[in-house]
């Protein structure tokens, strides 16, 4: 199993939005020196908790911080995008990263990104506008056909070469066919996992379910696979979680308890949620109570929060329940107090994940 992070990211409304991007990428920075895996970076227009809409800027100057920690969007929001540009954006990223980049791809979420494009999220057409501007993108990657390009979100056209003064559209990704492409579920069943499984794509589970809900997952993308005649691989498949580590038991509950990731949770997810009629997707229960869902009831259920000995068992159990998995992504929050953020930032990779070595 490896050992990679998630970041949306998170601050609070107000914050110095030139001191997050800085503190962000010292973040992606330490993490690279640390020696995780990969690091996913969200996208989001109107979101003040979630800042940063251009995660492929953010991106491309992380890589000449960083020696070899993997960098992905998290993820491409497609409704907010022009196929045709976004097409020319990642592939030029990924000549950037030399290969050391995934593309996530995704079909939003939030209503205010919706209202700005023009979609209504009740009828689906987001979902829909997702697949087939992906496959736009894939096509302009591997055989750009001039002619006109048109779709209720879209009209572009690709000229006809013009070879005598090389003018064509000539820009195909760094790697072959193109970047591994990451697609995040978090509803029970989720149709995304499916086509995760149908395509081959890097299957993502969304932070705040229950294990109960994880499984689930994993069986979207098997039944995806079986009916594209693939063999979905476990190792592939990328499971988010809010960890906090530390030394005692009891350090690691009042830290998580008072710290920024209850803030975050308290200020943000649990009145985000309902307002989005999404509450019940963080619920063990879909009979308790929204009051029920505290920020204690989200260590002992839905966090590792603990000890490194403890988040190792935690882990094994989920790894267990779930019939195993590839990577675990530590969610981001802002680092305060820093100390005790690197010290569980630390205690992951140094303790945590070679207990969970024999895990495959």
């Amino acid at each position: 199993m490896k050992i990679g992070y998630f970041t949306m990211p998170l601050h609070p409304p107000g914050s110095d939005f030139t001191q997050t991007l800085d503190d962000d990428l010292d973040q992606i920075v330490t993490l690279d020196r640390l020696g995780y895996s990969e690091a996913w970076i969200g996208e989001h227009f109107t979101a003040r908790w979630e800042n940063i809409p251009s995660p492929d800027l953010f991106i491309a100057k992380a890589l000449g911080l960083t020696d070899n920690i993997v960098l992905g969007t998290g993820v491409t929001c497609m409704p907010n995008h022009n196929p045709f540009m976004i097409a020319h954006r990642i592939a030029q990223l990924d000549h950037m990263a030399h290969g050391r980049f995934r593309w996530g791809v995704g079909s939003g979420g939030f209503p205010g990104d919706f209202e700005v494009f023009g979609f209504d999220s009740q009828t689906g057409e987001h979902r829909t506008m997702t697949r087939d501007a992906l496959d736009v993108v894939l096509k302009l990657w591997e055989d750009p056909t001039p002619g006109l390009y048109e779709h209720k979100f879209w009209r572009f056209t690709v000229p006809e070469p013009v070879e005598e003064y090389g003018l064509a559209f000539h820009l195909k990704p760094y790697q072959k066919p193109h970047p591994p492409i990451g697609v995040a579920g978090v509803s029970p069943k989720s149709d995304t996992l499916v086509l995760a499984g149908e395509r081959g794509y890097i299957p993502m589970s969304i932070n705040i379910v229950p294990v109960s809900t994880l499984s689930t997952h994993w069986e979207s993308v098997e039944q995806g696979a079986r009916s594209a005649g693939r063999t979905a691989e476990r190792s592939q498949w990328r499971i988010a979680r809010e960890v906090f580590v530390a030394d005692s038991p009891g350090q690691a509950r009042k830290e998580a308890l008072e710290g920024v990731m209850t803030r975050d949770f308290q200020d943000y997810f649990l009145r985000l949620l309902p307002h989005s009629k999404m509450m019940h997707l963080i619920k063990t229960d879909p009979d308790m109570p929204d009051s029920g869902v505290t920020p204690e009831y989200l260590v002992d259920n839905i966090w590792l929060v603990g000890t490194p000995d403890e988040v190792s068992a935690k882990i094994r159990a989920i790894h267990q329940e779930v019939g195993g998995f590839g990577v675990l992504l530590a969610m981001g929050h802002e680092w305060q107090p820093k100390d005790k953020w690197l010290r569980s930032m630390t205690l992951l990779v140094d303790e945590v994940m070679p207990n969970l070595a024999d895990l495959s």
